[in-house]
């Protein structure tokens, strides 16, 4: 079966797998869906014996038909190797009575790594499977990790740039030292005066800039996209929902057929959505646990049916989910509109125009496979605190957001399923905010003494990551105001401004 994809704002013209991982962005703004979920083709027994890699192909080779075996084993193999510092890629730890999947032992130690990994090979692939001469253009907004995770994979890749855009103070220490260091002839980071919000829109404008893309076509250039707004990007997270549930079955912690709930750290909706598509493959998952932050734009969707982006924006320890417009939710409300193109268009120009939509009654019944929660400061510092007194586990702030909402949502239904939790950052990354959360005596101290601090507590060696950091050059030093995107890519790109 060849599977077709089609944007989520013009049901009409359809495209390969290979020329939606290229665009990134469909033509009209709309983001590219495949006509129809597929199911995995194999049982979760026979899944749960095989390697990451072979969990990879099997659920990839669903979703990406124009790739022959060949092609997708070698994307798949050359991006799940000695980057990451595990052999088995994302680790099943238990901590009390719940699962962590540790997505964060990539090159970067964030999740975006599991598919920013692999999103440089699947790209030059694609690339060569539709005889494109010119060179791609990667144009990303990180709210802190997948600017990083994107510059690793693209650094040096022959025929590609990759341009990021970070807003200015709204990411962590750690997160800006590995984008400011980064190496690579082709690698550029750009620091905006603005919020995430501001960086993704502008983003999202470029691609959708007619003018500019013609300019680009002159100049030997074409945009693509690192964010997972690109299907390639979301298409490999789907995996390791697939792979935690094998892995627990194999190690005997569920039988066969038993549900789990998955509890995901929620910004761009991207992860989520991932899980999402998994229980449609066929994944025994019962509920979808979307976890906010105080920026809880998701929680109060889930509760009343509105996405309202019209209030303020909180800065706080977990950065990478300081989001106010979710850009992924658009995927799901185009498959809860009943994949009608022109509803999901009409709501996103409400969200553009007036900053907010509601969806109909009918819809709202669709949205029974999730649930919403939140967690304050206080509560996603005092749930790092209290499972480190009761486990000795450490763990990061936005996996700490994840940890309080399952344990609220198991607490407020007496529920007793099985929770899986996506953890999706080093500790070491946010270790100012860990470290002060376990003990307020750690407050003044300087971040690299933190990171030290944090390995004796821990027990976990420092990653590569933040040891290269400590003494690294800064190269890039650019800033531009959020309305001077496009002038500052020109300059980049050095076409004419």
């Amino acid at each position: 079966m060849n599977l077709l994809y089609k944007s989520t704002r013009n049901s009409d013209r359809t495209v390969t797998a290979s020329e939606a991982i290229l665009k990134g962005l469909a033509e009209d703004g709309g983001l590219f869906v495949p006509e129809q979920l597929p199911k995995l083709d194999v049982t979760m027994d026979q899944l749960k014996n095989m390697t990451y890699q072979e969990t990879a192909y099997a659920v990839m080779k669903q979703f990406l038909t124009d790739f022959t075996e060949e092609e997708l084993r070698h994307c798949i193999n050359s991006a799940y190797d000695s980057k990451f510092d595990t052999e088995v890629i994302a680790p099943l730890v238990k901590v009390g009575d719940v699962y962590h999947l540790e997505l964060f032992h990539g090159a970067t130690i964030a999740f975006k790594d599991m598919a920013l990994s692999i999103l440089p090979h699947l790209l030059t692939t694609a690339a060569k499977k539709n005889h494109v001469t010119k060179d791609i253009v990667i144009l990303t907004a990180t709210s802190g990790d997948t600017g990083k995770a994107a510059l690793a994979g693209f650094a040096d890749v022959p025929g590609t740039k990759i341009i990021v855009f970070y807003p200015k103070n709204g990411v962590s220490k750690v997160q800006e030292l590995q984008m400011v260091t980064q190496k690579g002839e082709n690698t550029y980071v750009v620091a905006i005066h603005g919020n995430f919000d501001n960086a993704q829109s502008g983003v999202k404008a470029l691609f959708e800039d007619k003018e500019l893309e013609k300019e680009l076509d002159a100049a030997g250039y074409q945009f693509s996209s690192a964010n997972s707004i690109n299907i390639g990007r979301l298409v490999p997270q789907v995996v390791y929902y697939v792979y935690a549930y094998a892995k627990l079955l194999q190690n005997g912690e569920i039988k066969a057929g038993e549900k789990i709930n998955v509890t995901v750290p929620t910004g761009n909706f991207g992860n989520i959505l991932a899980a999402y598509y998994a229980k449609q493959m066929g994944v025994p998952i019962a509920k979808l646990i979307c976890a906010s932050n105080e920026n809880k734009v998701l929680f109060d969707f889930f509760q009343t049916g509105k996405y309202d982006k019209n209030r303020e924006f909180v800065l706080t320890s977990s950065p990478s989910m300081d989001i106010l417009i979710s850009s992924n939710l658009e995927r799901l409300i185009y498959t809860i509109a009943g994949q009608d193109a022109k509803k999901n268009k009409e709501l996103m120009e409400k969200l553009k125009t007036e900053g907010a939509y509601e969806i109909t009654e009918e819809m709202k019944a669709k949205l029974s496979d999730f649930a919403g929660g939140y967690a304050t400061e206080e509560e996603t510092a005092r749930i790092i605190r209290e499972t480190y007194a009761d486990t000795g586990y450490v763990m990061d702030t936005h996996t700490a957001v994840a940890a309080y909402v399952c344990r609220q949502y198991k607490e407020a239904g007496n529920d007793t399923t099985k929770a899986l939790i996506a953890s999706t950052a080093s500790p070491y990354k946010f270790a100012r905010s860990v470290m002060t959360a376990i003990d307020e005596k750690y407050a003044d101290m300087d971040e690299f003494d933190l990171v030290d601090e944090l390995e004796k507590v821990s027990q976990v060696e420092i990653p590569n990551a933040v040891k290269e950091i400590r003494h690294a050059e800064v190269l890039h030093t650019r800033e531009c105001d959020a309305d001077k995107m496009k002038e500052t890519v020109k300059e980049i790109l050095r076409i004419e401004v």
